[in-house]
């Protein structure tokens, strides 16, 4: 199990790492666009990286290539709201393949995706921190060193990630 405190402390095993949260903190999350960590426990459900950036990436979890015509769907009008989509799209949408770092790892995790309810939010990742760790719109974001060797340690595939 990966912890996730409110005081921006990232913890599995014995291992601690710094990350950044929502603006808003972590709390109930209620709709798209209120800038909070969705607090609860949820899966990472695979693991989307930059293969131009990053040469040798080891990881139990299931890696996926991006490529330029990849986003996810953060538009309630969709039907594919909070999935991955196959650009150009009409609905708003958020670019997997960037110009800055901070997606060159990109984790979803399974905020909002079994019974999708429209609105309610989407796009929770693990990503790559930006510079001083300036907080995110909902995400969870760490040095890329360290999301890298996370990685590397994780041994089961199906774990947990507890955000408190």
């Amino acid at each position: 199990m990966i912890f996730i405190n409110k005081s921006g402390l990232l913890k599995y095993k014995k291992i601690q790492f710094r990350c950044a949260l929502g603006k808003a903190g972590i709390g109930k999350k209620i709709r798209e666009g209120d800038n909070l960590t969705p607090i609860g426990t949820y899966k990472i459900v695979n693991v989307y990286y930059r293969s131009d950036k990053i040469k040798k990436l080891t990881s139990n979890l299931k890696l996926v290539p991006i490529n330029k015509n990849m986003g996810w769907c953060d538009d309630p009008k969709s039907k594919k709201y909070n999935q991955l989509i196959k650009l150009p799209s009409k609905f708003t949408h958020e670019k997997l393949y960037r110009k800055d770092n901070i997606y060159d790892l990109v984790l979803p995790i399974d905020f909002n995706t079994k019974k999708i309810i429209k609105g309610k939010g989407s796009a929770i990742f693990i990503h790559v921190a930006r510079k001083n760790f300036k907080p995110t719109r909902g995400c969870i974001a760490l040095k890329k060193s360290d999301l890298i060797y996370l990685l590397k340690i994780i041994k089961n595939n199906k774990i947990k990630i507890k955000i408190y």
